[in-house]
């Protein structure tokens, strides 16, 4: 049987791998991912061939775990955190569509069996570091505009704002992009206090994790990388702090029931 596990690794704490994306990896003979994505899983790896490709690359990643697959080859494509948010599976499934409209020259592809296998994202993985901050309606938005055009960013931010969703923002900056964070904070200061809470997080679950709580008039680009996930609570999340230790949670509206 043809087989291609689309799969997530989690963060980068391998107790967070969760047993069938291992079990996946297990299977397979050729790994395709990011090299490392790989490093991170460690001996998990011993024995696999690895394909290795750069940031900017993903297309041919995508064809590459496609072609090996449709060889017979037991193929995992690999990613970090949940390969479903703000990664590689949807452009599998792209280049899928695209064969089915006569768009591309691979029909071998569609013989392959494809398992897709979540796993904790960061935004998960960030908001669990610090209590509950996903407690009610949220959503993500990349400030990437690679692929999106700022303006559709720009609407989107304004429409979080506009619902008071707690926003998780993947990709807040680059080495050749760092306005548009300052530019998303000021979009959500329209809508919510000046105070409310801003987890950031920089490589969550790794050795090198850091975890700060700011407000949201204190979030600054200059204090953010690219291995930095920043969510900003809605108008009602909470910083509480219990001696040393602090936490952030957002209200789902219990303190009816608790009155």
């Amino acid at each position: 049987m043809k087989k291609l596990f689309i799969l997530g690794t989690g963060p980068g704490d391998l107790q967070l791998l969760t047993p069938k994306a291992e079990q996946a990896i297990a299977a397979s003979t050729e790994l395709v991912a990011y090299g490392l994505y790989l490093d991170l899983l460690g001996d998990i790896c011993t024995g696999k061939n690895r394909h290795d490709l750069p940031l900017g690359e993903e297309i041919n990643r995508a064809r590459l775990a496609l072609d090996l697959a449709a060889q017979g080859k037991d193929t995992a494509l690999v990613s970090s955190g949940d390969i479903g948010i703000y990664a590689m599976a949807t452009l599998v499934f792209e280049l899928l569509d695209r064969q089915l409209q006569g768009l591309e020259k691979s029909p071998q592809w569609l013989d392959v069996d494809i398992q897709v296998i979540p796993g904790i994202s960061a935004m998960q993985a960030g908001a669990s570091a610090v209590g509950a901050l996903l407690g009610h309606d949220f959503c993500t938005i990349s400030l990437s505009d690679l692929l999106t055009p700022w303006e559709t960013i720009k609407k989107r931010i304004e429409c979080a704002a506009a619902g008071d969703f707690v926003v998780s923002f993947y990709n807040p900056v680059s080495k050749k992009r760092d306005w548009q964070l300052n530019t998303a904070r000021d979009i959500l200061l329209t809508g919510r206090p000046a105070t409310t809470p801003v987890l950031i997080g920089r490589q969550l679950t790794r050795p090198e994790q850091s975890i700060k709580i700011i407000q949201l008039q204190d979030l600054d680009a200059k204090d953010v990388d690219m291995f930095t996930m920043v969510s900003v609570g809605n108008s009602e999340s909470r910083h509480i702090v219990n001696g040393d230790k602090q936490w952030l949670y957002t209200p789902r509206g219990y303190a009816k029931k608790l009155a």
